[in-house]
């Protein structure tokens, strides 16, 4: 076979694998599965992929307050701003503070989340909103410790 044909059928193998991987990731990261997370990181999953929706793992794991599951895929590299649903789900630290997970919103702090990004696509709402809307007191006081600009009733 000719190398360029086994090289292009290689990548087609290796970007299967990776969208098989990535599915299974964000299935176990929306249920806290820690321990499948780090079998799939260790299998090669990229902890930053979305799935066909466009659902990131760090997403899955932020929006149901699965803090391990969240340390685990930022340590191994998942950026924490990053927005989730192709724009449409909002970043991480948004959908954390909208629920009121606090421990992880303080894991996603600890790891450079910004606590003013507002969501492109979605609402265009920061994550303090989401906290003061939850009502989430403890973790919007959370956000404004790490800097979050109160809200002027504009946004």
């Amino acid at each position: 076979m000719r190398p360029e044909l086994v090289a292009w059928a290689g990548g087609a193998v290796n970007r299967r694998r990776q969208k098989k991987l990535s599915v299974r990731l964000v299935r176990a990261a929306s249920v806290g599965d820690t321990a499948t997370v780090d079998v799939l990181l260790r299998a090669g999953a990229c902890p930053a992929t979305a799935d066909a929706d466009g659902t990131t793992p760090l997403y899955a794991a932020s929006v149901h307050g699965a803090s391990d599951t969240v340390r685990r895929l930022l340590a191994a590299g998942a950026p924490p701003d990053t927005e989730s649903g192709h724009g449409a789900e909002g970043t991480p630290l948004c959908g954390a503070a909208c629920w009121g997970h606090t421990d992880t919103v303080r894991e996603l702090l600890a790891h450079g989340a910004d606590p003013n990004l507002r969501e492109d696509h979605g609402t265009g709402r920061p994550p303090l909103y989401w906290a003061e809307h939850g009502p989430h007191p403890e973790t919007a006081a959370l956000l404004l410790a790490a800097g979050a600009h109160p809200l002027d009733g504009t946004a």
